[in-house]
């Protein structure tokens, strides 16, 4: 199982919002780059990244802070964040960038996850963000009528590298995860899926271990680890060979 440290970037600080709130932003580090060599340097394998600006707007914002990211790690990275079409896929891929995680494009254009999974298989990730088990999009902004699984399913046969699986409301709360629902997620279709949201402390990774659902590829966490309530060499000696 994989741990992914979070570096969300907005206005190009590394930052933590609260329920995805833009006002409720927490700067943790303003230089991302330093940021992604300290989580590559304390052992983890693979770093998840967020453009919020780019979310809320529809386009890339941050591509200067992730590029000096992607420059100073080896590990690979995944991102997301105003990720809307074809052509901003290719660029990100072509810039180093491991895996694109489509989200609010791949509500409104479900034909672009297809064609992107065609075009690079095994690099795209779809993002479902659920606000009381509904898929939201705009950066969190808006709220849809879809069902999380309802729309998963509609990527079974896609090709789709996982799903990351965000609770809003534990976004950045320190909560903990909501393992029912992404255990529930992950037992009822083939795509992996990665639990995001609200990851409090070691005993959340403890609790995901235990479901012992094979269909969860690792947690994302971000909170936690900047004010040191998850100590990494802890978190990732537990996590080495879990399933």
């Amino acid at each position: 199982m994989i741990l992914f440290p979070a570096i969300d970037l907005k206005d190009g600080q590394c930052v933590r919002l609260v329920h995805g709130l833009m006002d409720q932003a927490t700067v943790f580090n303003d230089d991302p780059a330093a940021q992604a060599r300290a989580f590559e340097e304390a052992g983890f394998d693979y770093l998840h990244l967020v453009d919020l600006n780019g979310a809320f707007e529809g386009r890339p914002v941050n591509a200067g802070a992730v590029e000096s990211i992607l420059a100073a790690i080896s590990m690979p990275a995944q991102l997301g964040g105003g990720i809307r079409d074809l052509a901003t896929i290719e660029m990100w891929l072509e810039k180093g960038v491991t895996r694109v995680i489509i989200g609010t494009a791949a509500v409104k254009n479900p034909s672009l996850v297809i064609e992107a999974c065609r075009k690079f298989p095994g690099r795209i990730a779809v993002g479902l963000d659920a606000k009381g088990g509904h898929v939201a999009t705009e950066g969190w902004a808006d709220v849809s009528d879809l069902k999380v699984l309802d729309m998963a399913r509609r990527f079974e046969d896609a090709g789709v590298a996982a799903i990351i699986y965000t609770d809003i409301d534990r976004d950045g709360a320190l909560q903990g995860l909501n393992i029912e629902a992404t255990v529930a997620l992950a037992d009822a279709i083939s795509i992996p899926v990665i639990a995001s949201g609200g990851l409090s402390s070691i005993e959340d990774l403890k609790k995901l271990i235990a479901a012992n659902c094979s269909g969860i590829e690792g947690a994302i966490s971000g909170r936690a680890l900047y004010d040191g309530r998850l100590d990494p060499k802890e978190a990732l000696a537990l996590l080495k060979g879990a399933y």
